[in-house]
């Protein structure tokens, strides 16, 4: 098939454009990239579509080239095409190579053993320091653009595969002193050396003369990339950003080496030189510089930052945005080691005053607000992570940043949050009657914003706008009481004014901490139960007691509720009301509740709403509390059901019955313990999410031993420890087993849950248990008494134990050291362990030698001869 014409192209680049997923899951969609790659060598299309070609495989390279063999074989076919090019100039040598610099580092194949990638990086490389290519392949017109693409091209490799350029340091610091295109050989460098200085760092390795050499990493042989391969790939976002909460997660705390001498000289001139050709950059490359240079350089022994001062000096009253976010963020990165107090103060009041300027956008705005408010002090009081306002913002500095009802809504919230952070401090003098303290001006501005949101028919953007504040002044105040007593009852007399804010109330319930919350509910529970309930506002009512309601006040709420009765007609407001009967049920309110919904039961008219009164009364009637909380939580049902009954109902069975679940506990057998008259199996539960009321059954295979009973824990949460549980075990034999496990808990969202666990084994030796303690000195003769009693109906035999490193001594000591009975360390032990439920066995470990201890042994069970063998046999093995 020929090559495709323009005409054809356009039709598929628009139907692509249009809904690239509907043309990708189409019959064209495996021919698009071969097509596309093989048309750019088509001599009858001309360089402009060839130029949309490749703008299509620059926006959509994840969708033309989905993994990395299509990739790697697209980046092929594009740098044969490059190459292929006449020796005269054209618009296609720059698209090509973006796009097959994209098609590597979106598709995955760029590495060591792409073809693709090893033709690439060099070629790159040598057009960005302006080597001859040979062959007329970079025609003198196009030589510096293409140096420019092709220094761009080498940052996108170098943020995917961090250290790529690591061996390049020396020759790209040699092109800044030479003509070419400063921005892009700045912004690839400071990339580079930010890039090698953390992965040597985290290596332990110095520069060592990256920075002084002047020959390409190749060589004239393959590409290094063992800076690469050591680095894991994932480095700090090159995004300028502060605060210093960042400090612990990135390459910061990794750069603590200190360099030689010759190496810091280096980093110096390098930085220096950089920082001196900075002012030629666009201001948002500048400030890609900069922040790259000074997360590079900090906490580096041996590099002041004293090389970013010239550069304050220029940048401190600039007017650019991103300089000054720049600024900021070589504040928070230096501190006091690079600004003085001075410094502080002068940029405190620039921010202060330009975030006064009447001709600012709202945009630049709140820029400079957010920068006060996320200032990085040189010495905060408070602990990392705490806002407060910066110490030398004081309520006279900030008297032109008060919140006024004549900003915009944006605005005013965030100079009312500065204003709440001047608050939250203990200044709140007046200043000689000129300027009223934080505190009064807040009081008089949300009562101004209360009162314009009571207005009747009224927009609700300023209802939106006084509840946004509300909640700001709630969360930065919550632990002053002198600010949220006037908050709730400001709060309640907005609601009496307009009670159809309910949905606003009731979103800022679910959303304030319990400081305000709880008092809050109680006011507007109050309002809503003080009114009559024929009000004409009663949907708003309803909807507000279904959020506030719980066990207080519960005559209140239910006298309110039956006056409130006789006037749901609708089928909303009957929906209101059993949403409050619900919400009473959730809380444990009963007694006159079951009045109430036997009366809605019979009274309402809509059958659904009579069915949902039923159906609670006889929730309320047949479960306990903590399973009627259960049953009447969100519902686990999908929703969009024909009836709102049937969804609940799915949500109830949901809720009341128990479900396998996968497992989120592990259980393990502890060491043995000798406790008590049966042995114990001390099990170290763990769980993997918070469960609760945890009951673990057990089943013993066989008839070996007695039913074991349950254990019961409470609560089990992960990454707290566990205290062991004591299963005791009932042996009718003394033989080992396996116990098989079942669990039966609840989820942290009310739901039952059982599960199988892994099966537990109790070996021979876990039933083990002491005899009683004979008197002092009788211990032989006590011996002696069993030994002779376990014939002529027992058994004898002799057992050869071998002896590990630590003799005969360590392993009684570590094994046997509660039976024994008799003991002459470090040659005989007599050991007497009881059995149960009624055996016995004797062992006498004398005249150890080198290697192992003949034992003597009794028994009144033959049966456990067989399993004392394999005990005393792996006793050394165990050690």
């Amino acid at each position: 098939m020929g090559p495709l014409s323009r005409e054809v192209w356009a039709q598929r680049l628009g139907a692509f454009r249009a809904s690239p997923s509907a043309f990708m899951a189409g019959p064209e969609a495996e021919d698009l990239g071969r097509d596309l790659l093989g048309d750019l060598r088509s001599e009858k299309l001309s360089e402009q579509t060839k130029v949309s070609l490749l703008a299509l495989s620059l926006e959509y390279p994840a969708q033309l080239w989905p993994d990395a063999s299509a990739a790697e074989v697209a980046a092929t076919s594009l740098l044969d095409t490059l190459v292929l090019l006449p020796p005269r100039p054209s618009a296609l040598r720059r698209p090509l190579l973006l796009a097959a610099t994209t098609a590597l580092a979106v598709g995955g194949a760029l590495g060591p053993t792409s073809g693709a990638s090893c033709r690439l990086l060099p070629l790159l490389l040598g057009l960005a320091v302006g080597s001859d290519l040979g062959r007329g392949f970079v025609p003198a017109s196009e030589q510096r653009p293409l140096q420019a693409t092709a220094c761009e091209c080498l940052r996108e490799l170098e943020s995917c595969k961090p250290g790529l350029l690591g061996g390049s340091l020396g020759l790209l610091r040699g092109l800044l002193g030479q003509e070419g295109p400063v921005q892009p050989l700045s912004l690839l460098l400071s990339l580079a050396l930010r890039n090698t200085l953390v992965l040597q760092s985290r290596a332990g390795a110095g520069l060592g003369a990256l920075l002084t050499a002047r020959v390409s990493p190749t060589g004239g042989g393959p590409w290094d990339w063992t800076l690469v391969e050591e680095g894991d790939g994932h480095l700090q976002p090159q995004a300028p950003s502060w605060p210093v909460a960042e400090e612990g997660e990135g390459e910061c705390s990794l750069t603590a080496r200190e360099h030689n001498p010759e190496e810091a000289r280096e980093l110096r001139a390098a930085v220096a030189q950089l920082l001196d050709t900075s002012y030629l950059l666009t201001p948002v490359a500048q400030a890609q510089l900069l922040w790259l240079l000074g997360w590079a350089l900090r906490g580096l022994q041996g590099q002041p930052p004293a090389l970013f001062k010239p550069q304050l000096v220029r940048l401190l009253g600039t007017a650019q945005l991103t300089l000054m976010h720049a600024v900021l963020a070589l504040k928070a990165a230096f501190g006091e080691a690079l600004f003085t107090a001075q410094d502080e103060t002068l940029l405190l009041r620039r921010l202060t005053l330009a975030a006064q300027h009447p001709a600012l956008p709202l945009s630049t705005h709140l820029f400079y607000l957010h920068c006060l408010l996320s200032f990085p002090e040189n010495c905060p009081l408070g602990p990392v992570g705490e806002e407060a306002a910066p110490l030398l913002l004081g309520p006279q500095l900030c008297r032109g940043l008060l919140p006024s009802l004549l900003h915009e809504p944006m605005a005013l919230l965030a100079r009312l949050h500065l204003l709440c952070l001047l608050c939250a401090e203990d200044e709140e003098e007046e200043e000689k009657g000129q300027l009223p303290s934080p505190g009064h001006y807040l009081e008089e501005l949300l009562a101004s914003l209360w009162q314009r949101a009571a207005l009747e028919g009224g927009p609700r953007a300023l209802a939106t706008l006084c509840f946004q504040a509300s909640y700001l002044v709630a969360r930065c105040l919550a632990g002053q009481p002198t600010v949220l007593t006037p908050l709730i009852h400001g709060l309640a007399q907005l609601y009496r004014a307009r009670p159809m804010l309910a949905p606003h109330f009731v979103d800022l319930l679910d959303h304030v901490g319990p400081e305000l919350r709880e008092p809050l509910k109680v006011v507007l529970r109050q309002e809503v139960v003080s009114r009559p309930g024929r009000d004409e506002a009663l949907c708003w009512h309803l909807q507000m007691l279904a959020r506030v309601a719980d066990g207080d006040a519960q005559s209140a709420t239910l006298n309110f509720l039956q006056a409130a009765a006789a006037h749901c007609t609708s089928w909303d407001l009957q929906q209101g009301l059993l949403q409050v009967c619900r919400a009473l049920l959730r809380a444990g309110v009963g007694g006159g509740l079951v009045d109430l919904l036997q009366v809605l039961a019979r009274q309402l008219e809509d059958p659904d709403g009579r069915d949902h009164a039923r159906l609670y009364y006889i929730l309320l009637a047949h479960l306990a509390g903590p399973k009627l909380g259960v049953a009447l939580g969100p519902s686990l049902a999908a929703p969009a059901l024909a009836s709102s009954l049937v969804a609940e109902n799915q949500g109830f069975v949901a809720a009341l019955m128990v479900q396998e679940a996968p497992a989120l506990i592990r259980l393990s057998v502890g060491s043995h313990e000798v406790k008590g008259p049966l042995p114990v199996l001390q099990l170290l539960p763990e769980a993997l999410e918070p469960i609760y009321s945890l009951e673990l059954r057990f089943r013993v295979e066989g008839q070996l031993y007695a039913p074991l009973g349950a254990v019961h824990v409470p609560c089990l949460c992960p990454g707290r420890p566990a205290r062991p549980l004591l299963l005791p075990l009932q042996p009718r034999r003394p033989a080992p087993t396996r116990l098989d496990v079942h669990a039966l808990y609840t989820t942290s969202t009310g739901l039952t849950c059982h599960v199988h666990l892994p099966p537990l084994f109790v070996n021979f030796a876990d039933l083990f248990l002491p005899f009683p303690q004979p008197p002092e000195g009788a211990g032989l003769g006590f011996f002696e008494e069993l030994w002779d009693s376990c014939l002529p109906e027992g058994a004898e035999s002799r057992v050869w134990c071998p002896l590990g490193p630590q003799g005969l001594e360590g392993l009684v000591s570590r094994h046997l050291e509660p039976f024994v009975v008799v003991a002459q360390p470090p040659t005989s032990y007599y050991v007497a362990i009881h059995l149960p439920p009624d055996s016995k066995l004797l062992l006498r470990l004398e005249a150890a030698q080198a290697d192992g201890v003949p034992v003597a042994l009794r028994t009144d069970d033959w049966a456990v001869l067989p399993l004392v063998g394999d005990y005393l046999r792996g006793l050394a093995a165990a050690i």
